[in-house]
């Protein structure tokens, strides 16, 4: 045997024991290659976990119902639910791999829905329907289920993940995580049961509106400030293209969150236009971008002009209720102020007046905002600091303005609570 070992092979050589010494080493290490790939694969699985964020809710505010006229009713559709695919994943939400929030996934989130039931919408929107979700810790959430039979759903969904997903200001709503699971595309944004702004200017809410002159000058700041930060303070910069009342949701504190960024787009700091299909709502889109479909940001500048003007009269930017000469409400209020009767222009329900020249100095900065020629306008910057400016307006200049502090007034008893929480589109 000792003979055979010794013997020289053809290899290079070599002895037989070596050549078997050379080979079993090999194998060895090789095994053990082998061993340390597996148990590093093992050690790189995404850990879960099941941690959510709470938000502060107030269970005892009921905002008015809503009355669907002309200049809405488009938005509110029967709703066409589909049936989920059968699911067969049993794991809880993941991190996400995007580096914010959670990923939840679909079985957590029909859960917290009831099976994505009827009963639990709150608001539908042109690429999705946005459900009252309450998590096993009793968390809420609203979750916004994109339709992924319109085409465009996934790349929508990727539109909002990226734009929203890391963006912090305290007048927008904060998109909180999401969920993709085979065609399923959906978002879980932070709850705010107060009510929208068009509940509040045109619901029913009595003789006398809670929304005080001074509480509604708060409003539009805020919403201007959120428009600010999206125009100036990212990049690339983002226009939201569907500022409306129903997008404007309120907390207990009348402090304004602008919602839905389903519609938004992203422009390159070297490009001024996007050209792309015209979205938005009827009374609200800019006169060249409905004519064009270039968008930037001055069509969301005039969209804030006509909400503006919305929020200070109470009244719809489209309404064909009205004599034919004010079915629109800029050609109607451009009237007024050149016939020197802007006080005629106020919501009637707003008790409490500005002074006259408040009132002036505030008409024609929103008429600024929606003139004809995009180029007139003024950058939502310079408009938040005309806002800032005239809210410091001396005290006697200002009559009868209360504290914007002031909680908001409990709706009729009959409106539904969960339908007070709406997320447009």
């Amino acid at each position: 045997m000792a003979d055979q070992l010794s013997k020289q092979t053809s290899i290079f050589g070599l002895h037989l024991w070596i050549i078997l010494g050379v080979s079993a080493g090999t194998l060895f290490i090789l095994i053990l290659f082998l061993l340390s790939l597996c148990f590093t694969k093992s050690r790189s699985k995404p850990q879960t976990h099941t941690q959510t964020q709470t938000i502060p809710i107030n269970l005892n505010l009921k905002p008015p119902q809503l009355q669907i006229t002309p200049s809405s009713a488009i938005e509110h559709q029967a709703l066409l639910i589909s049936p989920l695919e059968p699911l067969t994943s049993t794991v809880g939400p993941e991190v996400s791999h995007l580096g914010w929030g959670h990923w939840y996934t679909l079985r957590e989130l029909e859960a917290a829905t009831d099976g994505f039931a009827p009963q639990n919408v709150i608001g539908q929107g042109g690429y999705g329907i946005v459900y009252h979700a309450v998590l096993a810790d009793q968390t809420q959430f609203a979750v916004k289920n994109l339709l992924n039979n319109r085409g465009q759903a996934e790349k929508e969904f990727e539109v909002e993940v990226e734009a929203i997903g890391r963006v912090r200001h305290k007048n927008l709503l904060r998109l909180l995580g999401y969920c993709a699971e085979g065609a399923h595309r959906i978002l879980v944004y932070e709850y705010v049961n107060n009510g929208n702004l068009e509940q509040w200017i045109h619901g029913d809410v009595g003789l006398c509106s809670p929304l005080t002159w001074e509480i509604r000058m708060k409003i539009i700041i805020g919403i201007a400030k959120a428009l600010t930060y999206l125009h100036e303070g990212l990049e690339p910069k983002v226009v939201h293209r569907d500022i409306k009342s129903s997008n404007i949701l309120l907390d207990k504190l009348w402090n304004p969150k602008v919602s839905d960024f389903g519609l938004a787009k992203l422009l390159g700091a070297d490009r001024s236009y996007i050209t792309t299909r015209v979205m938005g709502t009827l009374g609200y889109v800019a006169p060249e971008y409905a004519s064009t479909g270039m968008v930037n940001e001055k069509s969301d500048v005039y969209s804030f002009g006509i909400l503006f003007m919305e929020l200070i009269t109470g009244r719809y930017p489209v309404d064909y209720k009205h004599p034919q000469e004010e079915v629109h409400l800029v050609d109607w209020l451009r009237k007024m102020v050149n016939d020197k009767c802007p006080e005629k222009v106020l919501d009637p329900k707003m008790i409490e007046k500005p002074s006259s020249r408040v009132l002036k100095r505030v008409l024609a900065l929103a008429l600024r905002c929606v003139d004809s020629n995009s180029e007139k306008r003024p950058k939502i910057g310079h408009v938040v600091h005309m806002l800032e400016s005239q809210d410091q307006t001396p005290t006697n200049e200002r009559r009868g303005v209360g504290d914007s502090r002031v909680a908001p007034h409990s709706s009729p008893s009959n409106a539904n609570e969960k339908h007070g929480t709406y997320i447009g589109g």
